[in-house]
Protein backbone atom coordinates (compact mmCIF):
# COMPACT_ATOMS: atom_id res chain seq x y z
CA UNK A 1 0.00 0.00 0.00
CA UNK A 2 1.42 3.45 -1.51
CA UNK A 3 1.82 5.96 1.75
CA UNK A 4 -0.64 7.90 -0.02
CA UNK A 5 -3.36 5.47 0.43
CA UNK A 6 -2.36 4.79 4.06
CA UNK A 7 -2.48 8.66 5.17
CA UNK A 8 -6.27 8.92 3.15
CA UNK A 9 -7.54 5.72 5.14
CA UNK A 10 -6.04 7.67 8.53
CA UNK A 11 -8.18 10.64 7.19
CA UNK A 12 -10.96 8.82 7.15
CA UNK A 13 -11.33 6.81 9.77
CA UNK A 14 -10.71 10.25 12.27
CA UNK A 15 -14.11 11.47 10.08
CA UNK A 16 -15.81 8.40 10.72
CA UNK A 17 -14.93 8.77 15.00
CA UNK A 18 -15.24 12.47 14.90
CA UNK A 19 -19.10 12.14 13.52
CA UNK A 20 -19.75 9.01 15.53
CA UNK A 21 -18.95 11.33 18.71
CA UNK A 22 -20.96 14.12 17.24
CA UNK A 23 -24.30 11.86 16.53
CA UNK A 24 -23.89 10.57 20.60
CA UNK A 25 -23.69 13.53 22.12
CA UNK A 26 -26.34 16.08 19.62
CA UNK A 27 -28.97 13.15 18.17
CA UNK A 28 -28.95 9.88 20.65
CA UNK A 29 -32.15 10.72 23.22
CA UNK A 30 -31.28 10.73 26.80
CA UNK A 31 -33.30 8.14 28.88
CA UNK A 32 -34.31 8.41 32.17
CA UNK A 33 -31.17 6.90 33.66
CA UNK A 34 -29.00 9.17 32.26
CA UNK A 35 -30.70 12.37 33.72
CA UNK A 36 -30.19 10.39 37.39
CA UNK A 37 -26.85 8.42 36.64
CA UNK A 38 -23.98 10.93 35.28
CA UNK A 39 -21.12 8.66 35.70
CA UNK A 40 -21.68 5.88 32.98
CA UNK A 41 -19.67 8.55 30.05
CA UNK A 42 -16.25 9.22 30.83
CA UNK A 43 -15.38 11.52 27.89
CA UNK A 44 -17.76 13.41 29.37
CA UNK A 45 -14.45 14.83 31.84
CA UNK A 46 -13.15 16.06 28.59
CA UNK A 47 -16.51 17.51 26.94
CA UNK A 48 -18.49 19.21 29.13
CA UNK A 49 -20.95 20.84 26.50
CA UNK A 50 -23.63 18.37 27.74
CA UNK A 51 -27.54 18.83 28.09
CA UNK A 52 -27.16 22.36 30.43
CA UNK A 53 -31.63 22.55 30.69
CA UNK A 54 -31.39 19.05 31.55
CA UNK A 55 -28.61 19.70 34.63
CA UNK A 56 -30.63 22.84 35.95
CA UNK A 57 -33.45 21.25 36.30
CA UNK A 58 -32.00 18.55 38.14
CA UNK A 59 -30.44 20.71 40.60
CA UNK A 60 -33.85 22.79 40.95
CA UNK A 61 -35.23 19.51 41.80
CA UNK A 62 -32.85 18.89 44.29
CA UNK A 63 -32.96 22.41 45.86
CA UNK A 64 -35.81 24.28 45.60
CA UNK A 65 -35.89 27.86 45.84
CA UNK A 66 -38.68 29.28 48.26
CA UNK A 67 -39.73 33.07 46.92
CA UNK A 68 -42.60 33.30 49.30
CA UNK A 69 -40.92 35.27 51.40
CA UNK A 70 -42.37 33.44 54.19
CA UNK A 71 -40.29 32.87 57.21
CA UNK A 72 -41.26 30.54 59.85
CA UNK A 73 -41.91 31.84 63.48
CA UNK A 74 -39.11 31.64 65.90
CA UNK A 75 -40.02 29.20 68.87
CA UNK A 76 -37.96 30.59 72.03
CA UNK A 77 -37.78 27.87 74.61
CA UNK A 78 -39.25 29.41 77.93
CA UNK A 79 -38.16 28.24 81.32
CA UNK A 80 -40.23 28.00 84.48
CA UNK A 81 -40.85 31.07 85.49
CA UNK A 82 -43.34 30.29 88.12
CA UNK A 83 -41.05 31.52 91.08
CA UNK A 84 -38.95 34.82 90.77
CA UNK A 85 -36.68 36.96 92.22
CA UNK A 86 -37.94 40.36 92.50
CA UNK A 87 -35.82 42.62 94.35
CA UNK A 88 -32.10 42.38 93.52
CA UNK A 89 -31.62 43.53 97.34
CA UNK A 90 -32.69 42.99 101.11
CA UNK A 91 -35.84 44.81 102.18
CA UNK A 92 -37.75 46.34 105.15
CA UNK A 93 -41.29 45.43 103.91
CA UNK A 94 -43.37 45.91 100.58
CA UNK A 95 -47.04 46.45 99.44
CA UNK A 96 -48.83 45.38 96.78
CA UNK A 97 -51.19 47.56 94.77
CA UNK A 98 -53.01 47.77 91.34
CA UNK A 99 -51.09 50.05 89.04
CA UNK A 100 -52.17 51.70 85.54
CA UNK A 101 -50.41 51.45 82.49
CA UNK A 102 -50.88 51.74 78.51
CA UNK A 103 -51.79 48.97 76.72
CA UNK A 104 -50.06 47.94 73.46
CA UNK A 105 -50.93 50.62 70.97
CA UNK A 106 -53.30 49.18 68.45
CA UNK A 107 -52.60 48.86 64.55
CA UNK A 108 -54.75 51.13 62.20
CA UNK A 109 -58.22 50.71 61.69
CA UNK A 110 -59.82 49.48 58.64
CA UNK A 111 -63.54 50.72 58.22
CA UNK A 112 -65.68 50.91 55.57
CA UNK A 113 -67.31 54.21 53.94
CA UNK A 114 -69.74 54.92 51.04
CA UNK A 115 -68.68 57.47 48.21
CA UNK A 116 -71.98 59.24 47.59
CA UNK A 117 -70.33 60.44 44.15
CA UNK A 118 -69.72 57.18 42.76
CA UNK A 119 -72.16 55.39 44.47
CA UNK A 120 -70.02 52.18 45.69
CA UNK A 121 -68.44 51.39 49.01
CA UNK A 122 -64.75 51.70 49.46
CA UNK A 123 -62.79 50.18 51.89
CA UNK A 124 -59.88 52.23 53.36
CA UNK A 125 -57.36 52.23 56.00
CA UNK A 126 -57.72 55.26 58.48
CA UNK A 127 -56.46 55.99 62.01
CA UNK A 128 -58.29 56.95 64.71
CA UNK A 129 -57.21 59.69 66.93
CA UNK A 130 -57.71 58.26 70.20
CA UNK A 131 -55.89 57.62 73.37
CA UNK A 132 -54.09 54.93 73.99
CA UNK A 133 -55.62 52.65 76.01
CA UNK A 134 -54.64 51.63 79.08
CA UNK A 135 -55.38 49.12 82.15
CA UNK A 136 -55.00 48.39 85.90
CA UNK A 137 -52.53 45.62 86.70
CA UNK A 138 -50.82 44.49 89.81
CA UNK A 139 -47.41 45.75 91.10
CA UNK A 140 -45.68 45.89 94.65
CA UNK A 141 -43.21 48.77 96.12
CA UNK A 142 -40.96 47.58 98.39
CA UNK A 143 -38.18 49.30 100.89
CA UNK A 144 -34.05 49.35 100.38
CA UNK A 145 -33.22 47.97 103.79
CA UNK A 146 -29.88 49.67 103.43
CA UNK A 147 -31.05 53.05 102.13
CA UNK A 148 -34.84 53.40 102.50
CA UNK A 149 -35.07 53.99 98.55
CA UNK A 150 -38.46 52.88 97.65
CA UNK A 151 -38.33 50.40 94.69
CA UNK A 152 -41.40 49.45 92.39
CA UNK A 153 -42.01 47.13 89.32
CA UNK A 154 -45.31 45.19 87.36
CA UNK A 155 -46.04 41.93 88.84
CA UNK A 156 -45.91 40.38 85.60
CA UNK A 157 -42.57 41.57 83.87
CA UNK A 158 -39.93 42.60 86.50
CA UNK A 159 -38.28 45.37 86.02
CA UNK A 160 -37.30 46.79 89.08
CA UNK A 161 -37.06 50.66 88.83
CA UNK A 162 -36.48 53.62 91.84
CA UNK A 163 -39.60 55.69 93.09
CA UNK A 164 -37.59 57.81 95.91
CA UNK A 165 -34.65 58.91 96.53
CA UNK A 166 -35.36 60.03 100.45
CA UNK A 167 -32.65 58.21 102.65
CA UNK A 168 -33.41 56.66 105.90
CA UNK A 169 -30.44 53.98 106.32
CA UNK A 170 -31.19 50.53 107.93
CA UNK A 171 -34.62 49.99 107.83
CA UNK A 172 -35.67 47.18 110.12
CA UNK A 173 -39.48 47.16 108.73
CA UNK A 174 -41.83 49.27 106.79
CA UNK A 175 -45.37 49.42 105.99
CA UNK A 176 -47.25 49.85 103.21
CA UNK A 177 -51.17 50.79 103.22
CA UNK A 178 -53.50 48.62 100.39
CA UNK A 179 -53.03 51.21 97.88
CA UNK A 180 -49.01 51.92 98.49
CA UNK A 181 -49.76 55.67 99.20
CA UNK A 182 -48.19 55.64 102.31
CA UNK A 183 -45.51 54.21 104.19
CA UNK A 184 -44.41 53.78 107.74
CA UNK A 185 -40.38 52.75 108.50
CA UNK A 186 -39.08 52.05 111.73
CA UNK A 187 -35.23 51.97 112.31
CA UNK A 188 -32.54 52.52 115.53
CA UNK A 189 -31.50 55.72 116.28
CA UNK A 190 -27.89 55.98 116.56
CA UNK A 191 -27.49 54.81 119.90
CA UNK A 192 -28.65 51.57 118.77
CA UNK A 193 -31.54 51.85 121.13
CA UNK A 194 -33.90 54.14 120.28
CA UNK A 195 -36.73 53.15 118.00
CA UNK A 196 -37.56 55.73 115.20
CA UNK A 197 -41.21 55.51 112.98
CA UNK A 198 -41.51 57.82 110.26
CA UNK A 199 -44.58 58.00 108.66
CA UNK A 200 -44.93 59.19 105.04
CA UNK A 201 -46.83 59.89 102.48
CA UNK A 202 -45.63 58.87 98.69
CA UNK A 203 -46.30 61.43 96.15
CA UNK A 204 -48.53 60.70 93.51
CA UNK A 205 -47.88 59.03 90.00
CA UNK A 206 -48.87 60.29 86.45
CA UNK A 207 -49.66 57.93 84.20
CA UNK A 208 -46.88 58.23 81.65
CA UNK A 209 -44.63 60.35 83.31
CA UNK A 210 -40.93 59.08 84.35
CA UNK A 211 -40.11 60.77 87.49
CA UNK A 212 -36.46 59.20 87.50
CA UNK A 213 -36.65 58.19 90.98
CA UNK A 214 -35.95 61.65 92.24
CA UNK A 215 -39.52 61.49 94.59
CA UNK A 216 -39.24 62.79 97.81
CA UNK A 217 -41.14 61.05 100.71
CA UNK A 218 -42.67 63.83 103.09
CA UNK A 219 -43.77 63.26 106.29
CA UNK A 220 -43.82 62.76 109.85
CA UNK A 221 -42.34 61.25 113.03
CA UNK A 222 -44.28 59.25 115.55
CA UNK A 223 -43.65 58.71 119.36
CA UNK A 224 -40.85 56.45 120.07
CA UNK A 225 -40.19 53.83 120.73
CA UNK A 226 -43.00 51.92 119.17
CA UNK A 227 -43.29 48.33 119.98
CA UNK A 228 -46.08 46.96 117.83
CA UNK A 229 -48.01 48.78 114.87
CA UNK A 230 -50.37 47.61 111.85
CA UNK A 231 -52.56 49.14 108.58
CA UNK A 232 -56.32 49.15 108.72
CA UNK A 233 -57.80 47.10 105.75
CA UNK A 234 -59.69 50.52 104.00
CA UNK A 235 -55.80 52.07 104.46
CA UNK A 236 -57.11 55.25 105.84
CA UNK A 237 -55.52 54.50 109.38
CA UNK A 238 -52.75 53.08 111.57
CA UNK A 239 -52.87 51.26 114.59
CA UNK A 240 -48.99 51.61 116.67
CA UNK A 241 -48.85 50.40 120.24
CA UNK A 242 -46.39 52.18 122.55
CA UNK A 243 -46.00 51.51 126.41
CA UNK A 244 -46.07 54.25 129.21
CA UNK A 245 -44.38 52.84 132.49
CA UNK A 246 -45.98 49.93 132.89
CA UNK A 247 -48.84 49.91 130.63
CA UNK A 248 -49.53 49.59 127.28
CA UNK A 249 -51.02 52.25 124.84
CA UNK A 250 -53.02 51.41 121.30
CA UNK A 251 -53.36 54.48 119.76
CA UNK A 252 -55.30 55.12 115.39
CA UNK A 253 -53.51 57.95 113.61
CA UNK A 254 -54.72 58.65 109.33
CA UNK A 255 -52.26 59.01 107.52
CA UNK A 256 -53.55 61.67 105.58
CA UNK A 257 -54.37 64.20 108.69
CA UNK A 258 -52.43 62.96 111.07
CA UNK A 259 -55.40 62.63 113.29
CA UNK A 260 -55.09 60.49 116.74
CA UNK A 261 -57.45 58.25 118.56
CA UNK A 262 -56.54 56.20 121.97
CA UNK A 263 -58.56 53.10 121.92
CA UNK A 264 -56.80 50.97 123.89
CA UNK A 265 -54.57 51.23 127.36
CA UNK A 266 -53.90 47.77 129.43
CA UNK A 267 -51.64 47.13 131.97
CA UNK A 268 -49.83 44.51 129.91
CA UNK A 269 -47.00 46.13 127.31
CA UNK A 270 -46.26 42.74 125.06
CA UNK A 271 -48.73 42.97 122.73
CA UNK A 272 -49.02 41.98 118.62
CA UNK A 273 -51.28 43.45 116.98
CA UNK A 274 -53.30 43.27 113.60
CA UNK A 275 -55.99 45.22 111.75
CA UNK A 276 -57.47 42.29 110.12
CA UNK A 277 -61.33 44.27 109.56
CA UNK A 278 -62.93 47.57 109.91
CA UNK A 279 -64.65 46.20 113.01
CA UNK A 280 -61.61 44.38 115.00
CA UNK A 281 -57.94 45.04 115.98
CA UNK A 282 -56.88 41.66 117.65
CA UNK A 283 -54.24 41.85 120.20
CA UNK A 284 -52.12 38.52 120.97
CA UNK A 285 -49.34 38.49 123.55
CA UNK A 286 -45.98 37.82 122.14
CA UNK A 287 -45.76 34.33 122.22
CA UNK A 288 -43.11 31.95 124.18
CA UNK A 289 -42.97 27.73 123.87
CA UNK A 290 -43.48 27.54 127.77
CA UNK A 291 -45.89 30.28 128.72
CA UNK A 292 -49.73 30.63 127.71
CA UNK A 293 -50.62 32.81 125.41
CA UNK A 294 -53.76 35.25 124.94
CA UNK A 295 -55.92 36.84 122.04
CA UNK A 296 -58.31 39.53 122.81
CA UNK A 297 -60.25 41.79 120.22
CA UNK A 298 -60.72 45.79 120.42
CA UNK A 299 -63.66 47.41 118.17
CA UNK A 300 -61.92 51.07 117.04
CA UNK A 301 -65.17 52.56 117.55
CA UNK A 302 -66.41 50.74 120.52
CA UNK A 303 -63.15 50.76 122.28
CA UNK A 304 -64.11 47.88 123.94
CA UNK A 305 -61.50 44.62 124.76
CA UNK A 306 -62.60 41.08 124.07
CA UNK A 307 -61.41 37.71 124.83
CA UNK A 308 -60.91 35.15 122.13
CA UNK A 309 -58.31 32.32 122.45
CA UNK A 310 -56.52 32.10 125.81
CA UNK A 311 -53.85 29.44 127.67
CA UNK A 312 -52.18 28.25 124.87
CA UNK A 313 -48.38 27.64 125.13
CA UNK A 314 -46.91 28.97 122.20
CA UNK A 315 -49.73 31.06 121.13
CA UNK A 316 -49.35 32.56 117.16
CA UNK A 317 -52.27 33.75 115.43
CA UNK A 318 -53.56 34.96 111.81
CA UNK A 319 -57.27 36.63 111.61
CA UNK A 320 -59.69 35.97 108.68
CA UNK A 321 -60.81 39.77 106.57
CA UNK A 322 -64.08 39.06 107.19
CA UNK A 323 -63.12 38.78 111.09
CA UNK A 324 -65.00 35.52 111.78
CA UNK A 325 -62.31 32.74 111.68
CA UNK A 326 -58.54 32.82 113.41
CA UNK A 327 -56.01 30.50 112.11
CA UNK A 328 -53.94 29.82 115.09
CA UNK A 329 -50.81 27.58 116.22
CA UNK A 330 -49.38 26.17 119.41
CA UNK A 331 -46.07 25.65 120.44
CA UNK A 332 -45.79 22.64 118.42
CA UNK A 333 -46.81 24.18 115.32
CA UNK A 334 -50.28 22.76 115.43
CA UNK A 335 -52.25 24.64 112.89
CA UNK A 336 -55.71 25.21 113.14
CA UNK A 337 -58.62 27.21 112.81
CA UNK A 338 -61.00 28.81 115.55
CA UNK A 339 -64.68 30.53 114.94
CA UNK A 340 -65.17 32.96 116.71
CA UNK A 341 -68.85 32.68 116.04
CA UNK A 342 -69.40 29.10 117.08
CA UNK A 343 -66.32 28.41 118.56
CA UNK A 344 -65.70 25.43 116.74
CA UNK A 345 -62.32 24.30 116.29
CA UNK A 346 -61.05 22.58 113.62
CA UNK A 347 -57.27 20.96 112.90
CA UNK A 348 -55.62 20.87 110.13
CA UNK A 349 -53.19 18.21 108.79
CA UNK A 350 -50.35 20.47 108.36
CA UNK A 351 -47.63 22.35 110.34
CA UNK A 352 -46.31 25.70 110.67
CA UNK A 353 -46.63 29.52 112.14
CA UNK A 354 -49.55 31.45 111.26
CA UNK A 355 -47.37 34.85 110.30
CA UNK A 356 -46.27 32.12 107.32
CA UNK A 357 -49.73 32.53 106.23
CA UNK A 358 -52.15 34.98 104.27
CA UNK A 359 -55.60 34.21 103.90
CA UNK A 360 -57.39 35.36 100.76
CA UNK A 361 -60.35 38.36 100.18
CA UNK A 362 -63.25 35.73 100.76
CA UNK A 363 -62.05 34.29 103.93
CA UNK A 364 -62.58 31.24 102.05
CA UNK A 365 -58.92 29.80 101.46
CA UNK A 366 -55.43 30.49 103.24
CA UNK A 367 -52.10 30.21 101.44
CA UNK A 368 -49.14 28.69 104.01
CA UNK A 369 -45.03 28.49 103.33
CA UNK A 370 -45.46 24.84 105.64
CA UNK A 371 -41.86 23.22 106.52
CA UNK A 372 -40.75 20.50 104.72
CA UNK A 373 -39.47 19.17 108.21
CA UNK A 374 -39.36 20.50 111.42
CA UNK A 375 -37.58 19.05 114.88
CA UNK A 376 -38.11 18.93 118.41
CA UNK A 377 -37.33 22.35 119.16
CA UNK A 378 -39.08 25.21 121.70
CA UNK A 379 -41.66 26.70 119.05
CA UNK A 380 -41.57 29.64 118.38
CA UNK A 381 -38.63 31.20 120.43
CA UNK A 382 -35.77 28.89 118.35
CA UNK A 383 -37.02 30.38 115.18
CA UNK A 384 -37.54 33.86 116.01
CA UNK A 385 -33.70 33.56 117.78
CA UNK A 386 -32.32 32.03 114.47
CA UNK A 387 -31.45 29.11 115.99
CA UNK A 388 -33.85 27.19 113.44
CA UNK A 389 -34.42 27.80 109.59
CA UNK A 390 -36.99 26.01 107.38
CA UNK A 391 -36.98 24.63 104.12
CA UNK A 392 -40.42 25.75 102.87
CA UNK A 393 -43.40 24.48 100.36
CA UNK A 394 -46.22 26.65 99.77
CA UNK A 395 -49.80 25.13 100.82
CA UNK A 396 -53.56 26.32 100.09
CA UNK A 397 -55.48 25.38 102.40
CA UNK A 398 -59.32 25.13 102.57
CA UNK A 399 -60.89 27.30 105.28
CA UNK A 400 -64.58 25.41 104.83
CA UNK A 401 -63.51 21.57 105.24
CA UNK A 402 -59.58 21.73 106.59
CA UNK A 403 -58.54 20.00 102.71
CA UNK A 404 -54.61 21.03 102.13
CA UNK A 405 -53.51 21.16 98.22
CA UNK A 406 -49.50 21.31 98.13
CA UNK A 407 -48.59 24.43 95.32
CA UNK A 408 -45.08 24.23 94.75
CA UNK A 409 -41.65 23.45 96.63
CA UNK A 410 -39.79 26.45 97.29
CA UNK A 411 -36.40 24.90 96.69
CA UNK A 412 -34.30 27.51 95.03
CA UNK A 413 -32.12 25.33 92.65
CA UNK A 414 -30.81 28.76 90.66
CA UNK A 415 -29.56 29.89 94.27
CA UNK A 416 -28.61 26.37 95.45
CA UNK A 417 -30.59 27.41 98.74
CA UNK A 418 -34.12 26.82 99.82
CA UNK A 419 -36.61 29.29 101.77
CA UNK A 420 -38.04 30.53 104.62
CA UNK A 421 -41.33 32.48 103.79
CA UNK A 422 -42.65 34.99 105.84
CA UNK A 423 -44.75 38.31 105.11
CA UNK A 424 -47.03 36.64 102.30
CA UNK A 425 -49.58 38.70 100.66
CA UNK A 426 -51.65 38.05 97.65
CA UNK A 427 -52.55 40.68 95.03
CA UNK A 428 -56.28 41.84 94.68
CA UNK A 429 -57.02 39.56 91.87
CA UNK A 430 -55.02 36.61 93.34
CA UNK A 431 -53.27 36.04 90.47
CA UNK A 432 -49.89 36.40 92.32
CA UNK A 433 -48.09 35.52 95.85
CA UNK A 434 -45.75 37.33 97.41
CA UNK A 435 -43.38 36.70 100.05
CA UNK A 436 -39.90 37.11 102.05
CA UNK A 437 -37.46 34.71 102.15
CA UNK A 438 -36.06 35.48 106.00
CA UNK A 439 -32.66 33.99 105.21
CA UNK A 440 -31.76 37.27 103.40
CA UNK A 441 -34.93 39.18 103.07
CA UNK A 442 -35.17 39.12 99.25
CA UNK A 443 -38.23 39.60 97.81
CA UNK A 444 -39.84 37.03 95.68
CA UNK A 445 -43.29 36.58 93.25
CA UNK A 446 -44.93 32.82 92.85
CA UNK A 447 -46.81 33.07 89.87
CA UNK A 448 -50.21 31.31 90.76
Amino acid sequence: MSKRNLILIIIIFLALVAGATTFYYFYQPKSKVDEQVQDVNFLADFFPFGDKKSENETQDQKSPVDVSGFEPEQVEEKSDARLQKVSSFPIAGFGVFMKERFKEIPSPIEQKSESAALGEKAIKKTTKPVSPPTEFYPAVRYVDRATGNIFQTFADSIDERRFSQTIIPRVHEAYFDKKAESVAMRYLKEDKKTIETFLGNLPKEFLGADSAGTNEIKGSFLPENISDMSVSPDDSKMFYLFNTGESAVGITIATTTNTKVQVFNFPFTEWLSEWSNSRTITLTTKPSANVPGFMYGINPEKKDLTRILGDINGLTTLTSKDGKAVLYADNNLNLKIFSIESGNINTLSIRTLPEKCTWDKDSDFIYCAVPKSINSEAYPDSWYQGEVSFSDEIWKIDAKNGNTTRIIDLLLEDEESDVDAIKLKLDEAEKYLFFVNKKDSYLWKLNL
